[in-house]
């Protein structure tokens, strides 16, 4: 007997794959996780990487791929959209709770920019972010690069714990 599986069984399934970088996030929770849909009997799922060149787009197609596999879509097709580009804002309200409980503070809002060429600022960053500890605003950046380009390391100083913030784009 043979066992039918549709277009929503596959996005359940896509659904489930975890973030390489913050593994308490799922791609779907990042907002990476485009579209899934069935074309002619092949699996097509649509990812956006969080940034041009973001090293962590090879682990994800790899993870799509082998999770499907697993659940039985033999033919898969992992695609990369790079329009329009992802922002911060496509985390979900659940992936913005799950980084402060794993001691990330989630972005704020991305920035609000006209169409066209993106404007180099040569000033220094002014990022806010709130100390996933104790939830006070009073921190300050200790470095503009964490464990992944996407975060920044930050020092609440109330309570003096380090923390990561993931940046806005």
């Amino acid at each position: 007997m043979a066992i039918s599986v549709g277009r929503d069984d596959a996005r359940a399934v896509a659904e489930t794959v975890t973030d390489p970088e913050l593994p308490m996030l799922t791609l779907a929770d990042l907002g990476v996780l485009r579209d899934v849909r069935d074309e002619d009997g092949t699996v097509v799922v649509e990812i956006t990487p969080t940034y041009s060149g973001c090293p962590a787009m090879g682990v994800m197609r790899a993870d799509l791929v082998h999770a499907l596999h697993r659940a039985g879509f033999a033919d898969v097709d992992v695609r990369t959209v790079l329009s329009p580009a992802w922002s911060t804002d496509w985390i979900s309200a659940e992936g913005r709770r799950k980084l402060a409980a794993g001691g990330i503070a989630p972005p704020g809002d991305a920035p609000v920019r006209a169409t066209g060429p993106v404007p180099l600022q040569l000033g220094p960053s002014r990022r806010v972010a709130a100390c996933p500890q104790c939830g006070s605003a009073d921190t300050e950046e200790i470095s503009e690069f964490s464990g992944t380009a996407c975060k920044a390391m930050r020092r609440c100083r109330v309570c003096l714990e380090p923390f990561e913030h993931l940046k806005e784009f």
